[in-house]
């Protein structure tokens, strides 16, 4: 229409300046789109005149004068009209103005002279070039505005070829510079522009500049960003790139099939975080696949001049070729989704790629193994971690690569994303059918796969990637459970020489790794592992001892490396074997006999220890202590050593020590006498003999219980004992007042520890024994006791700060060494600390309140004043922690306290009057001290409270439930600090539980026995997440209530009856066991796994047993129970009390409305229930079983689990076989409603199965046999299938036992006989009726019917292991008998028997009656095993028909209402059904428009059925998917902005994006969603909110949740709306 009023307007011969006037706007003002849009048609109308030289009307004066007119629109209007849009934010007013104004300028500038083209493209170009950050300055243009501009002129700058690359390198220069939402605009207008305007060897030149840029940016940096921003531009590229007509008529040379580095950014795109970018690169590979299989040419057309060439097409293959990259491609786009059972069904093709890729590497090449990496990749990146796992198992298992060539191409992925992904943990976690304790699969699959891997390598390649593997464990922090099982697997490789000083370096970072993990076992059991690696894999040539002995300062020995392990005997071996093989260590440069002398390990231990021995003169300043870590060295090369000289045929231990130890002896003889001998020099000489000590127990033998030491050590000690009074002395001396520096504190750290390794050295020789305790001690106790006794001054000195520190560090060890008992009790020393008791005790002076009238509690150490050069180097590091030195000096305090309060007691100095209150001041001062002291130092304070509190409580009861509140937060504030909260934990239960405390009732400290209630709750919750809280607190319970060695009489009735207060904690030990994550029960068996490795591996030997197995505290309640005499009056109550207390529980369980299923929490405390009291029975009274009976009988009413069902059923049987007049009540049970009992009518048919172990115990067996055979009868006919086969398993069993009474026992049923047999024969032919024949062999062959007899199979072992087995409980809650045999406090008996008499029952299998066929499935076609949500991508290929057609609006004339501007376009979707939802939609809620990729879809049924004629009132285009390109860009230009719902990094949330009003709805494929292609042209991707697994809603569902949002947000705009937009 505006075509044909323009020309009518024009043929009129009008003035055209006035019209240039009239439609122009003033400069400065923003013309409606309107105005701009008519000067845009006449200018275009008057182009015609200007350049039909025929029909033109103007002469050439009035032509110039228009033209003129026209260029100064370009110039006066409509770029600073652009210049003023940049500046205003972003709205459809800018979208529809830039969209306008760009048209006009795009037909003005063909108008012009051919230079103004070029001058508006310079004068455009310098706004590309803004940063992301800068703003458009004045007169400038926005960047997406100049793209605009430029891709309007671009058609007219075709000639000039300089301003065209000038343009393009802008473009590139942009793609790499402009953010993320740009980029996509740049490509798409300036790009995609430029190409259309060329053609033949310029289109194919611009193209090669293009893709050259790319791969050389790309080659440059392989970043995740830059290979997102190179695919975005090859994906809109491609349709250029990978043109079939294009390539072949022009060079080849622009053809991307031909470049490596085109290939590695596919590669990179198909293992990219982004889901986009991975669909970019895979349509890329779709597309090169599809076009060389078109051509039907050879790729590379040449050979390479590369070292490889990763993708091949050769025309007399293709049909592998298109077979493999079909498969792969399935593969890639499966892998997409979210869901494991989707992705398994293809996993099989991966061994396809594999099996083709393998066949081809023979000599084709046809495919490289880096595609095969990209499959395993994206599967380690999945997130779902099951499909993680099933690619790291595939790999695993990949027998290619032990084909060296394969090995070799995957070395560095095994290195670099392999290793990677091992670090997850959850990997770990065990496969079904394993048990408890056993090696995890993948584990056990890692270590084959290791051996294998490295010997399939290149033999000179094994070492560099074994050394690149174990530098990629120490780059990081790996969690304890990955760590250790990577390190077993390095542990089982073949022993060769493929590390040096490199890999010991590598392995000295793992090492570093491993001290982070909090799990001292699994940390243990590493560093054996990676000591056992270095042993196997260490090129001895490369390495001196020197470097291996350094190393060996990073294993712990408390944890791995210790003394007397396997371990260590087999480092002795080792060193042993290779001593003169080592690489000699050059001291000095000039000595060269050192190359051709192999060095001994005895020379460089000796010639260690003289160099650790020289030490300069003393300089005279203050000097801090020695590093320990050349001590740590020096002696364990000491030790090594000598054990290994030892273990040769005829050495002299005496002889090898001497000669190593002479310079330290020599040295340590004068210390005490030398006044010149430096001081660091016999700091250094302590700290060796300390760790020689330290190191030295050897403690596999005491692990074994074999108290003789071994030689080595006696000789050692004989040494040492030459020189022990020099060094007494001369640590008496210093302690003695010689520490007076702010360094002297650690210091007498080290001299307390000397001296303590001393005294526990000697105390088997009396007389040094003696010599200590009435010489050294008392005389070190007095001095102490003086220095405490002094004032404090006003201002402390250092001197006097230290001395103090140094006086109670030094109490403190000597009370530590008599509560231990190293001294002996009556000997002089304690007579001398009974002074110091008196210290403590005596009352301060009136002018300090603050101690409770108590001398010495929590006496304060103060900071002192120093000058400023003492606050440098060693000594300001000290004053720095000097806080820690404080806290300590209180520790020490309370260790005093603590041993004297129980040796001595209050001091007879106070008067008894006041002992009370003396008592109530000193637990004061203990809950202050909790205050005070650092939450790892309150060990003693609790020892002392446990002491004082039960003296106290019944007179300061306030004042104890203060000091156990305190102290219980304190210990739960420790609950994340595993070193530091046991010991806390078991002071804590011992203070908070002591015996006299269990005791006390509710009238007697109502308000503590709550308080220790409370906590007791309070430790069963923290035990949940943390196991062996609760076993600490049992095992103490236990202990007071039965002691092992129980007195008797009253006192023992006294302690047992504590146990009726706190039943509570007996109930819930006996069903104790908490469900943990699965992370929490990974490292559970993670460590029985390590202890079940027994005492051969050393890390066993090494660490304490901690007894966290969260099935203790029910083997401990059991054995508690297992003790329980009936004939005691309080055990017989205490057992009555805990059955009454299991029952309620398990009948709240059973009322409760949580849900209750297989292995729930619900479900497992149920079974722990009925196995206690199945435990119990033996020892219950007569009468109180009926009790038990009647909530039996209550229990089998309700719906229960198949391992709850059987204890319920075999409780019932046990008491009618001992208590056989119950029999009426159990029949009264089947009288009950039939309603209630349902199908639980089977637990009371199960007990007469074995009826034949009932009936010989009754009275009137006939007649008992005659009331089953009722019974039984009514259920044979009952509805129910479950039911009737009990029933007819019943009436088998009991009528066996009628037939065997003989003829009497059968003919007196008479008519009742023929019934039973025709049943009996029924339930024999079932034989012809399928899965019903089965279930009821299986019934009968069931183990509780048939192997198990619940009399003599009645064992612990049945009970608590045999049974869970059998009846599919989770593994963690089968409770094995070494468990039990563990226990020193179990007491079997013939009522309490362990094992089972007889293997029977252990040899079956677990596994129910219940049906579960599996049919055979039949092979399916190529394609038939994949979800069909996934197809594969050439199958959804569809012919399209060349022609665009588009189908005006007919329909919009008489559809009689207003409609939207929402555009839907649907042409990428091909199901009708989802067309005709979508169209109904569409119409509902008044969209303007649906594209349909063809018209001929709504004459389908499919289509009909769910769109109801909607078709008929929705206008409807038709758009085929090919032109789809175009058709966006034209409604681009027309203002709409472009929206696709699509998951990519910068989609917005649907309920947060605003809908513009004139909005184009672009909808995905089913399959594949929005073609790689297109998603360029959006202008914003929206995507929906979801919560669940499944990632993707189906098209039409998305699509209705997008156009309701978008009718939502508009439903109330109006016209006037519209037009205020405008205004």
């Amino acid at each position: 229409m505006n075509s044909v009023l323009i020309n009518a307007v024009l043929s009129s011969s009008p003035d055209y300046d006035a019209l240039f006037e009239s439609l122009s706007w003033p400069s400065g003002s923003w013309p409606e789109t309107e105005r701009t849009e008519a000067l845009t048609a006449f200018i275009e109308g008057l182009g015609e005149l200007l350049t039909n030289s025929d029909t033109t009307p103007f002469t050439d004066a009035k032509k110039r004068r228009i033209k003129d007119q026209i260029e100064s629109i370009i110039w006066t209007q409509s770029l600073p009209l652009l210049a003023r849009i940049s500046a205003e934010a972003e709205g459809i007013r800018c979208r529809e103005s830039t969209s306008a104004v760009c048209r006009l300028v795009g037909v003005c500038v063909p108008l012009c002279d051919a230079a103004v083209a070029g001058r508006v493209a310079l004068s455009v170009l310098p706004s590309l070039q803004q940063s992301e950050e800068e703003l458009p300055g004045v007169g400038r243009l926005g960047v997406e505005v100049a793209s605009e501009v430029i891709a309007a002129v671009l058609p007219s700058l075709s000639a000039d070829e300089q301003l065209t690359l000038k343009t393009l390198s802008s473009a590139l220069s942009c793609i790499k510079t402009l953010p993320d939402a740009l980029v996509s605009k740049i490509t798409v207008r300036l790009l995609l522009t430029l190409l259309s305007c060329c053609s033949g060897v310029r289109l194919s030149s611009i193209l090669k500049l293009i893709l050259d840029d790319l791969c050389s940016w790309h080659s440059t940096d392989r970043s995740p960003a830059v290979t997102e921003r190179t695919l975005l531009c090859l994906t809109a590229l491609s349709d250029h790139l990978l043109s079939p007509h294009g390539l072949q008529s022009s060079s080849s040379v622009s053809d991307p099939r031909q470049s490596l580095q085109f290939w590695r950014m596919v590669q990179d795109g198909l293992t990219h975080r982004d889901s986009v970018s991975r669909k970019r690169a895979l349509y890329l590979l779709k597309r090169c696949v599809a076009l060389s299989e078109e051509q039907g040419l050879d790729c590379p057309l040449l050979p390479s001049e590369e070292d490889e060439t990763l993708f091949r097409w050769a025309s007399n293959r293709s049909k592998l070729l298109r077979e493999f990259w079909e498969d792969y491609a399935l593969v890639m786009e499966t892998l997409e989704e979210n869901q494991i059972h989707v992705v398994q069904p293809v996993l099989n093709r991966i061994d396809t790629l594999i099996q083709t890729t393998a066949n081809d590497s023979q000599g084709h090449g046809l495919f490289h193994p880096s595609w095969l990496l990209c499959v395993y990749q994206r599967m380690f990146h999945s997130e779902n971690k099951s499909l993680m796992k099933e690619g790291v198992c595939h790999l695993l298992e990949l027998r290619v690569l032990r084909q060296p060539a394969f090995a070799l191409a995957f070395s560095q992925f095994i290195v670099g994303p392999f290793m990677d992904v091992l670090s997850e943990t959850s990997l770990f976690y065990k496969a079904a059918g394993q048990s408890v304790g056993d090696c995890p699969e993948l584990a056990a699959k890692l270590q084959v796969f290791m051996t294998n891997f490295f010997n399939s390598l290149p033999s000179e390649d094994r070492g560099p990637v074994l050394l690149q593997l174990i530098q990629q464990l120490g780059s990081k922090h790996w969690c304890a459970v990955p760590l250790l099982f990577v390190s077993q697997a390095l542990s089982k490789l073949s022993p060769g020489p493929l590390l040096g000083v490199d890999g010991l370096i590598a392995l000295r970072e793992v090492l570093r790794c491993t001290m982070i993990t909090h799990q001292v076992l699994l940390r243990g059991a590493a560093q054996c592992f990676l000591l056992k690696s270095a042993l196997c894999l260490i090129d001895v040539n490369t390495v001196t001892l020197d470097d291996v002995f350094s190393f060996l300062m990073h294993f712990r020995a408390d944890e791995s490396l210790c003394r007397g392990t396997q371990l260590w005997n087999q480092l002795c071996t080792w060193i042993s074997d290779n001593e003169g093989s080592f690489k000699p260590s050059i001291k000095d440069r000039d000595c060269t006999s050192a190359t051709t002398n192999k060095e001994t390990v005895r020379a460089y231990v000796q010639a260690e220890t003289h160099a650790y021995l020289q030490v300069p003169a003393s300089t005279g300043q203050t000097e801090g202590l020695p590093d320990s870590r050349e001590a740590d060295k020096l002696s364990r090369s000491i030790l090594l050593c000598v054990d290994m000289e030892t273990s040769r045929a005829g050495a002299e231990v005496s002889n090898i020590l001497e000669s190593l130890l002479s310079p330290l002896l020599d040295t340590l003889s004068r210390v005490s006498t030398n006044i010149y001998l430096p001081l660091r020099k016999s700091d250094k000489s302590l700290q060796l003999v300390l760790r020689l000590l330290q190191l030295g127990g050897s403690l596999s033998r005491q692990h074994a219980g074999e108290e003789q030491e071994d030689n080595v050590m006696v000789t050692m000690k004989k040494l040492i004992f030459k020189v022990v009074d020099p060094i007494q002395e001369f640590i008496l001396r210093r302690l003695c007042g010689e520490l007076q520096e702010l360094v002297d504190v650690e210091r007498a750290e080290l001299y307390l520890c000397v001296l303590t390794q001393l005294v526990v050295m000697y105390s088997s020789t009396p007389q040094h024994h003696s010599e200590i305790q009435q010489t050294y001690f008392p005389k070190l106790i007095r001095y102490s006791l003086k220095v405490l006794q002094e004032p404090s001054q006003q201002i402390p000195s250092v001197a006097n700060q230290v001395t103090r520190a140094v006086a109670m560090a030094s109490l403190a060890m000597v009370c530590g060494l008599v509560e231990q008992q190293v001294v002996d009790m009556q000997s002089e020393t304690l007579s001398v600390l009974r002074s110091l008791n008196d210290f403590f005790y005596n009352p301060v002076s009136s002018s300090s309140q603050s101690q409770s009238s108590l001398g010495y509690f929590n006496k304060r150490l103060l900071k002192p004043q120093t000058d400023n050069s003492s606050e440098e180097g060693v000594q300001g590091t000290v004053l720095q922690n000097w806080g820690r030195t404080a806290a300590r000096f209180m520790r020490d305090q309370w260790i005093c306290l603590s041993f004297l309060i129980k040796a001595a007691g209050i001091p007879d100095s106070v008067e008894i009057s006041r002992v009370s209150k003396t008592l109530n001041a000193a637990l004061s001062c203990s809950v202050e001290a909790l205050a005070l002291l650092p939450s790892d130092l309150v060990l003693p304070v609790l020892t002392f409270m446990e002491t004082v509190l039960p003296q106290l409580v019944h007179d300061e009861e306030a004042l104890c439930v203060e000091a156990v509140t305190l102290s219980w937060q304190l210990v739960q504030g420790l609950s994340t600090n595993a070193h530091d909260f046991w010991p806390a934990l078991k002071g804590f239960i011992s203070m908070a539980f002591h015996h006299k405390l269990l005791k006390l009732t509710d009238t007697q400290a109502a308000m503590l026995t709550a308080a220790m209630k409370q906590i007791a709750t309070e430790l069963m919750e923290l035990s949940e997440s943390k196991s062996g809280v609760f076993s600490v607190l049992f095992q103490h319970c236990c202990q007071t209530w039965l002691p092992s060695n129980p007195g008797g009489g009253d006192q023992a009735d006294t302690n047992f009856s504590s146990v009726f207060s706190h039943i509570n904690i007996l109930t819930e030990a006996c069903v104790y066991g908490p469900v943990f994550r699965r992370d929490q029960r990974l490292i559970q068996d993670v460590q029985t796994y390590v202890e079940q490795l027994g005492e051969e591996f050393p890390a066993n030997v090494v660490i304490a047993s901690d007894n966290r197995d969260d099935q203790l505290p029910r083997t401990c309640a059991l054995a508690f129970l297992s003790r329980l005499d009936s004939s005691n009056p309080l055990h017989e109550r205490l057992m009555e009390d805990l059955v009454i207390n299991l029952l309620k529980k398990d009948n709240n369980i059973s009322k409760s409305k949580v849900r209750y299923y297989s292995n729930s929490l619900q479900h497992r405390v149920k079974n722990r229930v009925w196995q206690t009291l199945l435990l119990l029975l033996p020892k219950l009274r007569e009468e109180f079983v009926t009790t038990l009976l009647k909530g039996a009988f209550e229990a089998g009413f309700c719906s229960n689990q198949a391992s709850v069902k059987y204890l319920i059923e075999w409780m019932m049987i046990l008491i009618l076989v001992k208590y056989p007049q119950h029999i009426d009540g159990f029949w009264a049970c089947f009288n009950m409603d039939h309603e209630r009992t349902k199908t639980s009518i089977c637990t009371f048919l199960s007990v007469l199965v074995h009826f034949n172990i009932i009936v010989p115990l009754l009275k009137d067996q006939a007649v008992q046999l005659r009331k089953a055979l009722d019974i039984i009868l009514q259920w044979c006919f009952n509805h129910n299938f479950s039911v009737r086969l009990y029933a007819l398993l019943a009436l088998k069993r009991v009528w066996s036992l009628v037939e065997a009474r003989g003829e009497e026992g059968a003919d007196g049923f008479g008519e009742l006989s023929t019934v039973i047999k025709a049943c009996l024969n029924q339930a024999e032919a079932m034989q012809n009726t399928g899965n019903a024949n089965k279930n009821w062999i299986r019934i009968q062959e069931h183990f509780f019917f048939g192997a198990f007899h619940p009399i003599r199979d009645y064992s612990v072992e049945t009970i608590f292991y045999t049974f869970p087995s059998l009846s599919e409980l989770a593994d963690d809650e089968w409770i094995p008998p070494w468990k039990f045999e563990k226990l020193s406090r179990l007491s079997e008996s013939s009522t309490f028997p362990l094992k089972n008499p007889v293997p029977d029952l252990s040899q079956l299998q677990p596994g129910d009656w219940i049906q579960q066929d599996k049919g055979e499935q039949d092979k399916e076609e190529r394609w038939a095993e994949v979800q069909k949500k996934i197809t594969p991508w050439r199958l959804g290929i569809q012919e399209q028909e060349p022609e665009l057609q588009l189908v005006p609006q007919q329909r919009a004339a008489r559809l009689g209402k207003l409609h939207g501007a929402l555009l839907v376009v649907a042409s990428l979707i091909d199901k009708p059904t989802n067309l005709g939802g979508l169209c109904r939609t569409c119409e509902i809620f008044g969209a303007s428009a649906l594209v349909l990729d063809s018209l001929r879809h709504i004459s389908d049924k499919h289509f009909q059925s769910l769109s109801v004629s909607s078709e008929l009132w929705l206008p409807l285009l038709e758009v085929k998917p090919l032109e789809l390109t175009d058709f966006l860009q034209v409604k681009k230009n027309e203002g709409y902005c472009i929206v696709g719902v699509e998951q990519t990094a910068n989609s917005q949330s649907l309920q947060d994006y605003q809908f513009p009003e004139k909005t184009l709805l672009l909808l995905g494929n089913e399959r594949e969603g929005i073609p790689a292609n297109l998603l360029q042209l959006l202008d914003v991707c929206v995507e929906i909110p979801q919560q669940g697994v499944i990632r993707s809603l189906n098209v039409h569902v998305s699509a209705a949740l997008l156009i309701w949002e978008y009718t939502r947000q508009h439903f109330t705009s109006g016209s006037s709306e519209v037009n205020s937009k405008h205004n």
